[in-house]
């Protein structure tokens, strides 16, 4: 089930995908712990998956038999575009086989002088896979229509010097809205970013978005974790 183009997009329309990713040195941070997370959400009903950096795509394509979006996260001293930062790493995604490559699409400058369309040029002669547009403006999401991406994701809204101020607890639907107004008709807008709760993502998709990607409220325990943790830690309301 791991095809491109459009049978893609017609699997995931409405329904939800989920990010399957551990940060280095998390404790689940291993191809075989990923892998079984992976088997769990699809068994929970995901469509389809994200999942970060080679061994584990490989770990996790061969677990599950729904689609893979792939991505490789990389830091730079000369930019702060970390998601699939280069051509290079671009092209290790394709070779790994997954249906759709994710890459950083804001206006940020590059590694090493590259730019986002020479990028988009180069894989479209070598790959069939589907092109993610990771964005954090709306101005993001018209250059990445504009270059033809299949997908615009929100998945960098907040966490960009530009968007830095939005809200960590709320999606961010007046995106969300404006990507569908502006660019719905040439790409399937994805909601991803901040979703906590069921009811957000079914308003995201009452929105306009094709589908939504949930990562850290699913996937992510230590962070779970925190945010009850936290809540227990501020002051008790009497009155509750």
């Amino acid at each position: 089930m791991n095809t491109p183009q459009a049978p893609f997009l017609e699997q995931v329309r409405g329904r939800l995908i989920v990010s399957v990713q551990a940060d280095a040195g998390d404790p689940l941070d291993d191809s075989r712990i990923l892998a079984a997370i992976a088997r769990a959400v699809v068994r929970g009903g995901a469509s389809a998956l994200r999942a970060c950096q080679p061994a584990n795509i490989a770990a996790i394509r061969a677990a599950v038999d729904v689609p893979v979006i792939g991505l490789i996260k990389k830091n730079f001293p000369d930019s702060p575009v970390f998601i699939t930062p280069t051509l290079a790493d671009a092209r290790a995604v394709a070779a790994a086989g997954c249906a759709v490559i994710a890459l950083d699409a804001t206006l940020r400058p590059r590694p090493g002088g590259e730019t986002l369309a020479w990028i988009v040029g180069e894989l479209r002669k070598t790959t069939p896979a589907l092109l993610m547009a990771d964005i954090a403006t709306l101005a993001d999401g018209l250059t990445a229509a504009a270059l033809g991406f299949e997908i615009i994701s929100s998945t960098l809204s907040g966490y960009t010097a530009e968007t830095a101020g939005r809200d960590p607890d709320r999606p961010d639907y007046d995106l969300i809205e404006a990507l569908v107004r502006e660019t719905g008709s040439r790409t399937a807008v994805i909601a991803e970013g901040r979703i906590w709760r069921p009811e957000e993502a079914r308003r995201l998709l009452d929105l306009g978005a094709h589908a939504v990607v949930v990562g850290t409220a699913i996937t992510r325990p230590g962070s779970i974790t925190r945010r009850f943790a936290g809540s227990l830690a501020r002051p008790h309301n009497p009155d509750f």
